[in-house]
């Protein structure tokens, strides 16, 4: 069968809404599955290093699920142009990952055959998906998925030439690839035994500590040993992966449960408004915003409730915010530092942090080459001028203590430059402020926050100043919270 990314023999669309990855994408089995080709992606070693050293699923794994969410329903979208545009951005985005891992192998996320098996792995836990959940695909029905994933690889790639042509090969492929390349690797490890268990809550739950450690308390576990108990067995063989006695049958059953979301109405569930409302804070002047406010009220007050009843030793869950009036807006620098320079979860700051400060910026406002350029290099400068200043020991990378040490060296000219280069980028037609058009897009659509000014219009030197103080961790009540900030 031979397909391009558009269409198959038969003529029918790859993408869009009769596509089948569109007939799954609002199934909850599919978070399920996202989390099995999740593991199954880590686990081979160019991949696995490449998210240790630049992913930030670690610190902020709700933004990365709904950056990942926005972007394959781009790339699955009948708009040719968007889908284009969607997978110049992935190129570049991962033409800027390379290094070696802990063993001195070289990885480069742009690597046909690595990027291959990811989509690869998309491919067979959709198939896993159904088969758990008693509702197998029929051989039709899996080869038109199959042509799918290919057209998904061929819109980056150029080509699908990395993955078989034929369904009945891809599964020789696929098992050539666990049993002789996947390997235990440190982003297995950090995604079954850490994230799982330590995941920080999204912003509707951020007010509810004790409620959410609760929750997480349970379900970690769970979801850990339902993914385990999924993975293929002679990769759980392998990897020396623990199996949790009974978990076979809590999968299925896990499984089997989401599977029968199938009979509730069309449209009750919406993953992308689940995510969305998920990330919303109290702040933000989305219209689900006065809804979500309303329901973090009651989730702080089932918090409370629970504490009462049933306290959590050790429950180190954030608390509310300290109130502007107490604090003077300001927040620590060992708050500011886990929680903004620190993108990647490590506990140091180095150029994968800033650069997920870049990515991310790029991705909200939709940057086009020229700019997106323009911001990793400023970007780029701030680093080499933080490496300068505050890695003292010469280690390549700042820690918390040389943060803590020399704070003021964080505003310097280069910073400067990066706040200029984002203002550039907003103010599209040069007039020299941002105006009303303008501060919509940048402060609504991508921030979901309002900045106050004066005269309807922000300045240049109005947002370096407000830039500068957020990016120099002196305010917390600016629109880059929810940004840069937030899990």
């Amino acid at each position: 069968m031979t397909t391009d990314t558009t269409g198959t023999a038969d003529g029918a669309s790859l993408f869009g809404p009769e596509s089948q990855f569109s007939a799954f994408f609002d199934d909850p089995r599919w978070a399920l599955a996202i989390i099995r080709a999740t593991v199954l992606e880590a686990a081979h070693p160019q991949v696995g290093a490449a998210l240790v050293d630049n992913s930030v699923f670690v610190a902020h794994p709700w933004r990365r699920l709904r950056n990942t969410f926005l972007s394959m329903r781009r790339m699955f979208g009948p708009d040719p142009a968007v889908r284009a545009r969607e997978a110049a951005r992935l190129n570049r985005l991962h033409a800027r990952m390379s290094g070696s891992d802990s063993r001195g192998r070289a990885y480069d996320a742009m690597d046909r055959a690595t990027r291959a098996w990811v989509v690869a792995t998309l491919f067979e836990s959709a198939v896993t998906m159904c088969r758990l959940s008693g509702q197998p695909l029929d051989q039709d029905t899996m080869e038109q998925m199959y042509a799918e994933y290919r057209g998904y690889l061929a819109a980056l790639d150029g080509d699908a030439a990395e993955l078989p042509e034929d369904l009945n090969d891809f599964w020789p492929y696929f098992d050539r690839v666990v049993e002789n390349e996947l390997e235990n690797t440190e982003a297995t490890r950090v995604i079954l035994y850490r994230l799982f268990d330590h995941l920080p809550a999204p912003a509707l739950l951020d007010g509810a500590p004790t409620l959410w450690a609760a929750g997480r308390a349970v379900a970690g576990p769970l979801i850990g040993a339902i993914t385990v108990a999924s993975l293929p067995e002679p990769y759980r063989r392998r990897a020396g992966l623990p199996e949790m006695p009974g978990a076979p049958t809590l999968m299925q059953g896990a499984y089997l449960a989401a599977g029968l979301t199938r009979f509730l109405p069309k449209g009750w569930i919406d993953p992308e408004n689940i995510i969305e409302a998920l990330s919303l804070r109290p702040g933000s002047d989305d219209p689900r915003a006065r809804t979500v406010t309303a329901l973090r009220t009651r989730m702080k007050q089932a918090s409370a409730l629970l504490r009462l009843l049933t306290p959590l030793s050790g429950d180190t869950g954030p608390g509310p915010a300290p109130s502007a009036a107490t604090e003077g807006n300001r927040r620590s620098a060992e708050e500011f530092f886990r929680r903004v320079l620190d993108q990647t979860g490590d506990g140091h700051l180095d150029w994968p942090d800033l650069a997920a400060m870049a990515r991310e910026l790029s991705t909200r406002l939709d940057l086009d080459e020229p700019e997106e350029a323009r911001l990793y290099d400023a970007f780029a400068a701030w680093w080499r001028e933080l490496q300068a200043a505050l890695d003292t020991d010469g280690d390549g990378r700042v820690s918390a203590e040389e943060y803590a040490a020399a704070v003021p060296s964080l505003a310097g000219p280069a910073l400067i430059r990066v706040a200029e280069v984002l203002f550039d980028a907003t103010d599209k037609d040069g007039s020299g402020s941002i105006d009303a058009d303008e501060y919509r897009a940048l402060f609504r659509t991508a921030f979901h926050r309002d900045l106050t000014t004066t005269d309807g219009a922000c300045g240049r030197s109005a947002f370096v100043g407000d830039f500068l103080s957020f990016m120099a961790g002196r305010r917390t009540s600016t629109p880059y919270d929810p940004l840069l900030a937030d899990a």
